[in-house]
């Protein structure tokens, strides 16, 4: 039983995402963005001094070797803006730009809205429980090893 349980649950996880992602799309499209690049101008909009590219690909939902695409989108969007860090030159320190600022302010009360519509049905309690489960989900998920034939 556990081990079914256990299955449905990653399954669920992983179908629930892929929605999230997809139904995510009828709110971004509309305004030229994907859901990854949202969630740079989230990200960004709460640090006026930005943070280096590899700290932003640790921090979003994208895989690390997609970061330098989705920036160069950006930044030829005018979204953000990348510039040497003055204490290492290897590093690009990325910024939002005023027009990603503004577009983020746009779209962040919508997005909000879509959030309390989507959980509208659960309480405080549920959501954290969730939220917990689903951290420690994620945790574990990088922790796993190849079982042996």
């Amino acid at each position: 039983m556990r081990r079914k349980l256990a299955f449905e649950l990653t399954t669920a996880v992983m179908a629930t995402a892929a929605t999230f992602l997809r139904e995510s799309q009828r709110l971004f499209r509309p305004h030229g963005l994907t859901a990854a690049q949202y969630n740079v101008l989230n990200v960004l909009v709460g640090r006026p001094d930005g943070m280096s590219q590899r700290e932003l690909g640790d921090l979003l939902v994208v895989d690390r070797s997609n970061v330098t695409g989705l920036l160069d989108r950006m930044e030829k969007a005018g979204w953000v803006r990348r510039a040497d860090d003055p204490a290492d030159r290897r590093v690009y320190r990325v910024t939002v730009t005023a027009s990603g600022r503004a577009l983020w302010a746009r779209i962040e009360p919508r997005y909000r809205e879509v959030v309390d519509q989507v959980t509208r049905r659960f309480t405080v309690k549920q959501m954290g429980e969730g939220l917990a489960l689903l951290q420690g989900l994620g945790e574990a998920a990088t922790r796993w090893t190849l079982p042996e034939d």
